[in-house]
């Protein structure tokens, strides 16, 4: 965890690094083979916000050869009756995670990843509100009053399809041995994690390193010569 100084730090940083909206395909073709890039992440969680602004400068170079999604770490928990699980950050981040995991189902990757940004642009305790996901919807595209997304989160993060895909994302983390936010899958290998610290980043941490690691993986996917 986060000193509360180091914490100011990452969000201070968040804002700072936050670069022009990813906007999609640049040169890549369709039927290419995309990279698939995880996330294990926490919505409230500043090492999450840090790494997701990160990434965000990496989507604006190579977001064409990406395929990426977030995977959400929390503890499972029968006695919770709204969520089945529970939120290291509390009941607020569980319905982040289901705003977040509910917009990536029903809208492109440019729409939902622009609906996460503007989220972590409000500042860690806004993340779940009612009232962000209703913002950041118009600032991603769309209307959420009367989107599939709202249906299935709900304006306060209950909606049964939500809950559903947040215990589903939550145990498809455990599979993948995910235990840190935020940790860094690229093609199903653990490539590095940021929790407090960057560390296990053979490869390096940087907006380039990760660059680099795309381009390499995607000619490799594809037998690009």
């Amino acid at each position: 965890m986060l000193s509360a100084l180091s914490l100011f730090a990452v969000c201070a940083q968040v804002a700072l690094s936050r670069s022009v909206p990813y906007n999609g395909p640049q040169t890549a073709f369709l039927s290419d083979v995309k990279v698939p890039v995880v996330l294990g992440v926490m919505s409230r969680c500043p090492d999450a916000m840090l790494c997701e602004s990160v990434w965000d400068r990496v989507l604006q170079r190579v977001g064409d050869k990406v395929d990426i999604s977030l995977s959400f770490i929390a503890k499972p928990n029968a006695s919770d009756e709204t969520y089945g699980i529970t939120c290291l950050h509390g009941v607020e981040e569980c319905a982040g995670n289901v705003h977040e995991l509910c917009v990536a189902k029903y809208h492109p990757t440019p729409e939902w990843w622009s609906f996460v940004q503007c989220e972590n642009f409000q500042g860690r305790t806004q993340v779940g509100l009612p009232d962000t996901a209703v913002k950041c919807a118009e600032v991603a595209g769309f209307e959420w009053e009367n989107d599939r997304a709202r249906t299935c989160a709900g304006d306060s993060g209950h909606g049964h399809e939500g809950v559903r895909l947040l215990q589903e994302s939550v145990e498809t983390s455990k599979q993948l041995g995910i235990q840190k936010s935020c940790t860094i899958l690229i093609n199903g290998r653990q490539v590095c994690i940021h929790d407090g610290t960057w560390y296990e980043c053979e490869g390096g941490h940087t907006p380039a390193d990760f660059i680099r690691q795309i381009n390499e993986e995607y000619e490799r996917l594809n037998d690009v010569d």
